[in-house]
């Protein structure tokens, strides 16, 4: 429908309706209709942008965005997420398996149901991955204040809950008339589909503007594509890191999550072999590296013995689309050779920079191709004497992991042999999700990535709860494609946000998640002995509170998550022995909806440390001895993190 007359909303705002064709419509219709036009398209592929629209309908949208999508909803599904931050998990697994072309809008209420998205906007915009929110917002004319839901600030009238996205989105607007959509919408999309610039876009929705009505111009729900480019360095760069990395004797190639977002890895293995450069991986990057003798697996606090030792000594640092967070360089502590240079290829300026790296800012995959040319043109090649350390070095992270895999007398299964069974059992087709808690470790650093299964690590913001709604997001992405997505998750991720199980029954998605229960949050139990001493982990253990104590000490709680998953109407499994985990996975595969299998492990059984540092805080006053060796100890971790001054070209004379 159509019409010619200028809307009337009390403003002065005239969009010369009556020289153009416009639709009336309501801010919630326009967004809905806006949306359904939207595309991306990377090298090629076209695809719709914002494929659908996750919500929980309360007050605060259920008549506004809810009626807009009943009505004017044409292929642009709505899921009904079980909880509000959940779904924006939803959309980060999506936009992940999208590779960042494509994502899901998230909507819900007033007051608690938008703030309970914020901690999935952090999530995204730590990970730097594309989601939409549209949190309801509160009544704009005033008119009723204060209303149900409202923050009210003595001094600033025009705050409202919502101000708590500012910090933790890359982009925010609250629309307080129609017109702003037009400014605000297209920008909104810049955003979603800018390498450097993505992460959580927060759109606030004062509940009485959903429905308010307005003249949008035809032309403004004209299909349009948003292109998302690949830029190359400029020349100079190019020119200056191959120049760095000329003179290196060991350097070193970290991958992380930008090479699978450019579509880089074949370009990096060759990169690899041409040049005798061995790889080690970041969370993001992982199994973004070469299947050859020259991948280290996993670096930093969570990664290889073998990928340690190597960047310890290295003396040039390649890295390709890293945030290079704490525990990929341990906390500054791992690269400790004294003539260490650093050369960072990323989209963004503000990555690429970091730990003083000479920036080479671009698409990885064009700057690994431009580099490659000078490299080759100038014959460069690592020594044998390097490729025979590269060797001993993977040799040594061998033996740790056949180690860690072994059956150990008196004790059940480990994390360690459940994770083996699952590398084993899984192929090219098949995804892994995880994000937090001891199954990082366990994937990080033992992980055989040979099979091909393609793996979305959240260790950005290691976010509990985020892996179950990212599982569904992934296998709403791939739709129908063939193979498993898989959820490895603990315990303690299952208990705080179990309830997307049921959104993917709604949806007849599977999802095979596997809960590793060791009876409570048992990888910070280490953490707490390392620096407090044996006995003194405090409050990680699943246990009633002590009649006598008062504690949490006393009997180990019995709770049975598979009959819970069950409930939800999932397949459910809960198994004590290699032997039972196997046959599960077997059977879950079998099966057609959700499954989930619990595997009752070894509670303190975790893998082989590697020595590296991890800068936490420490009670730098506590009055016990065990923790005054723990904080002995820790300074002299500190003692060895490092300043990197700014990686500069070699001087030519």
């Amino acid at each position: 429908m159509t019409s010619t007359a200028a809307a009337d909303i009390g403003t002065d705002v005239n969009i010369a309706a009556d020289k153009m064709a416009v639709r009336r419509r309501t801010v919630a219709q326009a967004i809905v209709e806006y949306l359904q036009v939207q595309y991306s398209e990377l090298d090629g592929e076209k695809r719709r942008l914002v494929a659908g629209m996750y919500g929980i309908f309360g007050h605060g949208n259920s008549v506004g965005l809810a009626q807009g999508i009943d009505e004017y909803g044409v292929d642009f599904p709505h899921y009904q997420g079980k909880n509000e931050q959940s779904m924006v998990h939803a959309a980060i697994g999506f936009a992940k398996a999208s590779n960042r072309a494509a994502t899901l809008a998230c909507t819900a209420s007033a007051g608690p149901g938008s703030t309970n998205m914020i901690s999935g906007a952090a999530t995204a915009t730590t990970n730097r991955l594309p989601v939409l929110l549209f949190p309801a917002d509160i009544i704009n004319n005033r008119f009723g204040d204060p209303v149900l839901q409202q923050i009210e600030h003595p001094v600033e009238r025009d705050v409202s809950a919502n101000d708590c996205f500012r910090p933790v989105s890359r982009y925010f607007d609250r629309i307080t008339h129609p017109a702003q959509l037009l400014s605000t919408l297209p920008e909104a999309m810049r955003v979603l589909t800018d390498p450097v610039e993505t992460g959580a876009v927060v759109v606030c929705l004062p509940q009485d503007i959903q429905g308010a009505e307005f003249d949008f111009p035809e032309s403004f729900f004209t299909p349009r594509v948003w292109h998302i480019r690949r830029r190359p360095a400029v020349e100079d760069e190019i020119r200056d890191a191959a120049e760095i990395i000329r003179t290196a004797k060991r350097p070193l190639l970290i991958a992380g999550g930008g090479v699978r977002y450019s579509k880089a890895q074949e370009l990096l293995a060759r990169f690899s072999a041409e040049f005798g450069i061995p790889v080690s991986e970041t969370f993001s990057g992982k199994g973004s590296g070469p299947i050859s003798e020259l991948n280290l697996g996993g670096l930093g606090v969570t990664g290889t013995v073998g990928s340690n030792e190597i960047a310890g000594g290295a003396d040039c640092v390649i890295t390709v689309g890293s945030r290079l967070q704490d525990f990929i360089t341990a906390s500054h502590s791992l690269f400790q050779n004294p003539s260490v240079k650093f050369v960072h290829l990323n989209v963004g300026a503000f990555d690429a920079h970091k730990m003083g790296s000479f920036p080479v800012i671009g698409d990885a995959k064009l700057n690994l191709a431009a580099l490659r040319e000078r490299l080759a043109a100038d014959g460069y090649s690592t020594s044998e004497g390097f490729r025979n350390d590269i060797a001993e070095a993977r040799k040594a992270t061998a033996e740790v992991r056949e180690h860690d895999l072994q059956a150990f007398p008196g004790e059940n299964m480990s994390q360690a042999q459940v994770i083996e069974i699952l590398n084993r059992e899984t192929n090219s087709q098949d995804a892994l999700v995880l994000g937090s808690g001891g199954t990082v470790e366990g994937i990080h650093k033992a992980w055989d990535t040979s099979n091909g299964t393609e793996i979305h690590f959240e260790y950005a913001n290691s976010c509990m709860g985020h892996e179950i709604p990212a599982g569904l997001g992934y296998r709403l992405a791939r739709r129908d494609a063939p193979g498993d997505v898989f959820v490895l998750i603990g315990d303690g991720t299952y208990l705080m946000q179990p309830t997307e199980l049921v959104t993917a029954v709604q949806e007849r998605k599977k999802i095979i998640t596997i809960v590793i229960d060791n009876r409570g949050h048992q990888c910070i139990w280490p953490l707490q002995v390392a620096k407090g001493g044996p006995g003194r982990e405090f409050g990680t253990q699943y246990k009633e509170r002590g009649k006598e104590s008062g504690r949490l000490d006393g009997a180990v709680l019995e709770f049975d998550i598979a009959a819970n998953a069950a409930s939800m109407g999932c397949a459910a499994w809960s198994t004590t022995t290699v032997e039972e985990f196997t046959a599960a996975l077997n059977e879950a595969r079998r099966v057609e909806g959700p499954a989930v299998i619990v595997a009752h492990v070894e509670p303190w059984r975790y893998l082989s440390g590697n020595g590296s540092f991890w800068d936490v805080g420490i009670p730098m006053t506590s009055q016990r001895p065990g923790s005054q060796e723990g904080t002995a100890k820790h300074l002299e971790g500190r003692a060895r993190q490092r300043y990197y001054a700014a990686t500069t070209v070699p001087d030519a004379n």
